[in-house]
Parts: structure tokens; sequence; C-alpha cells
């Protein structure tokens, strides 16, 4: 089965033939603990620059699974994931550990985390077929396999989920402040710390948020809508601009929105400091898209076209200040 893992982590296997993989897994635990291996490598080769080169994903791809190959006969307890590219990405797992559990024992299931830095995101699909993007500064916690009567993760930063349906096992996402409870279904989470809020998009199906801290205080969610957490109070709203979800794909969408806004997001994805030194900038509203790739600079001298500010950037402090 090695070559069709291989033909699934590079975007080649069809239909029928993933349907058959995802169904031989459910029995055969050498087959999933391979999956979960390679799944961690396949989400390190998506961190390039232009990850949306299919050529270099698969070349990576092979190339991690020959380097890992050879180092798994040497390590007696551990396969520790190094990868520098443009940036760096830890997961923490343990593969030996990891296929143990998978015998069914009564131990714990052993948790990974992804974390993707800023300018980067990643993608990967866990043990029962959902799909995950994570945005830049953004953590996922996961299982290595999901047990019990509910698949749980955990999220830090901006994840959208493309949920495999089971109607045994409700899929639930859990942040600081919200936790959301779905069966099959597509959605995006924002709950970067340092925004002050927490935001739940809803794409298709239904989703069920509530208060992390108090599960009475709940809200159905319908498709193109939206529900945002701050203050210790729930809103629900219309999803107004469902483009700006289009981040997974490496584009930055915003619509009508204060610059203020825009640097706050701007600060997260780029892990830099925004300074504005006269508070009127703030106020300007901006409509348009930016790839990732283009970084920082380039989308501030966009930005400064269409309202003209001075930009000073301060590389040795990591700092950037605007002016008129």
């Amino acid at each position: 089965m090695k070559e069709i893992l291989t033909k699934y982590f590079s975007g080649e296997i069809n239909g029928s033939e993933e349907r058959k993989l995802f169904g031989q897994m459910e029995y055969d635990e050498s087959l999933r603990a391979e999956y979960i291996r390679l799944q961690n490598i396949y989400a390190l080769t998506l961190l390039g620059q232009h990850p949306s080169q299919e050529a270099e994903g698969v070349k990576g791809f092979t190339t991690f699974t020959q380097r890992l190959q050879a180092r798994k006969r040497q390590m007696k307890a551990r396969v520790i994931l190094q990868y520098a590219a443009t940036a760096l990405l830890l997961i923490t797992s343990t593969f030996f550990l990891t296929r143990a559990l998978l015998l069914r024992s009564n131990a714990a299931i052993e948790m990974n985390t992804l974390y993707v830095p800023a300018g980067q995101r990643a993608q990967l699909t866990l043990h029962d077929g959902t799909q995950v993007w994570l945005n830049a500064q953004s953590t996922l916690t996961y299982p290595a396999r999901f047990s019990g009567n509910r698949r749980e993760v955990s999220v830090v930063g901006e994840a959208y989920f493309d949920v495999a349906e089971n109607r045994q096992k409700p899929f639930v996402v859990t942040t600081q402040q919200l936790t959301m409870e779905v069966l099959g279904t597509e959605f995006n989470v924002y709950s970067y710390p340092e925004a002050g809020y927490t935001q739940t998009s809803l794409v298709e199906g239904s989703l069920r948020v509530s208060e992390t801290s108090n599960k009475n205080k709940s809200v159905l969610l319908s498709p193109y809508h939206q529900v945002t957490f701050s203050d210790n109070k729930m809103q629900l709203d219309k999803l107004n601009n469902p483009e700006h979800l289009l981040w997974r794909d490496g584009i930055y969408s915003f619509h009508n929105e204060q610059l203020i806004k825009i640097l706050a997001k701007l600060e997260l994805y780029y892990d830099i400091t925004i300074l504005v030194e006269d508070p009127e900038i703030f106020n300007i509203r901006y409509t348009g898209k930016f790839r990732q790739r283009d970084g920082i600079d380039e989308i501030l001298h966009i930005l400064q076209k269409i309202q003209s500010f001075k930009i000073h950037k301060d590389k040795e402090n990591n700092l950037i200040t605007l002016s008129k």
C-alpha cells in the first residue's frame, strides 16, 4: 500500500482509490501508522515559498520520504522531524509510541501539535479524512487517532476545516473562548489571542457554537453566517465577505475594512510590529486582495498608492512605522 499512500499525498489518487485506502485503514493498524507518519511529512512539504507549485511539493515529499526511511532505521525510540526552508515548522509526534497506541491498548492517545510560523500556511489530513488548513502563527493540537464517541481537536490562531462526515462521532473544535461541534461541514475559526475576539464562519452544513466556559450558552449557525465572541458576548451576523476565507489559498482579502484592522492582521501574519504615528491613517478603508507571498513590504506599498503615507522600516527592531 506504500504506492497508494504516495499517490494520496501527492494528489494523484482517484476517488475510488481514496475510499479503498480509508476503508482499509479502519482495520489495518500498520497502514494507519504509516499514514500518520507520512501525513506529518506531507505537512512539512507545504511550507515552501510557493506551496501551490505541485511539482515542487511532490519532489519535496519524495525527498522527505527517502530521508526519513534512512533515519528510521537508526532511531530506536523516537523519530524527530526537522525541516528548514523559508521558516521553521514544529510538529511534535512520536511514531513508535503512536504505532503502539494503534494496537487498541488502554493507554492514552498520543497527541500531535502542528505549528505554522509567520508568513506561512499548512494543510494536512487527519486520520478520519478531515482536511485542515492552518494560517500563519497558528497551532493545531490533534490526536494520532480518534477514539471514543467524539473527534476532538484544539486551535490557537486561524484554521479552516472540511470535516469528514461521521454521524456516530461528532467533530469538536475547541478554542480558548468558543467550542464548535459538527457532524460534517466546512467552517473557519479565527482565534488569535492578540486579536481580542474569536470568530467562527460557516460555509457549508450546520455548526453548533457554544462558550467554552459555559456550554449552556450556544447558537446554531446556518451557512454563510458567523458568530463573534467578544466582551463575554456572542454576536450572530451574516458572512458579508466570504472571500476573506481565501487565505487558505494564499490570498488575503479585505472589503471596506479599516486600516487599523488590516494592520493588526498583517502583524500576526508576518510577525512584525507596525507603528502608526498619525491616528487619522487608521480610519482609511480599503478593499482589495493580496497574495501571501507578496510579503509585507509589497502589501504596504500597494496600500500606499491608494492613500499616501510614508513607510519607515527598522529591520534591527523588526518595526515598521507609518506616518503622513
